[in-house]
């Protein structure tokens, strides 16, 4: 695993003064409510660390190529994503955090000046992945008779009968004929 912590040089101690920082980050999986997420290869990251007086802002962005499964059809699809990386890190323990920020929004700098940026990398691509992951926003999803893909095409099912339109679908008609054992 790449390094994600960076060390803050002592000219960062200034007020306004600024740095640019970079490297890559391999995520194996990462998890997002029911879904897995894969990714293609390290993910890219970049951040500029800027002293706003009492406290250093780090900004920047982390880039990647992901994978999962579709929630319709269940096919593996890959997506880009670039998500935006930001932290707030007090210089002084001591001193009281903004006003305007609740307490989870900020962290102290650690006495070593090391940030380690790999729970605001994972953040920053939580927020980007899909509430329900898609391969296409006209994605057919699977046939509830038979489970064939209907992005594939139609299945040999027979067409339903016309029933209640109130009525909601049946999502569990393709066990029908499953044959459940009894012990």
């Amino acid at each position: 695993m790449e390094a994600t912590r960076i060390h803050i040089p002592s000219e960062l101690f200034a007020p306004a003064e600024s740095s640019h920082f970079e490297g890559t980050f391999s995520v194996p999986v990462m998890k997002a409510g029911p879904d897995l997420y894969d990714f293609e290869g390290p993910l890219a990251w970049q951040v500029d660390v800027t002293n706003t007086g009492d406290a250093l802002l780090v900004t920047g962005t982390v880039e990647g190529e992901a994978k999962t499964s579709c929630a319709r059809c269940v096919d593996e699809f890959s997506f880009s994503v670039t998500g935006e990386i930001e932290g707030y890190f007090l210089i002084d323990s001591e001193k009281e955090a903004p006003e305007d920020m609740d307490d989870d929004e900020f962290d102290v700098l650690p006495e070593d000046n090391v940030i380690d940026l790999e729970p605001l990398i994972r953040a920053a691509l939580l927020l980007e992945f899909p509430l329900v992951p898609l391969c296409d926003d006209d994605c057919k999803g699977l046939c509830p008779t038979c489970g064939a893909n209907l992005n594939e095409g139609p299945c040999a099912c027979e067409p339903a009968a016309e029933a209640d339109d109130d009525a909601p679908p049946n999502p569990f008609a393709v066990l029908k004929d499953f044959p459940f054992d009894q012990n």
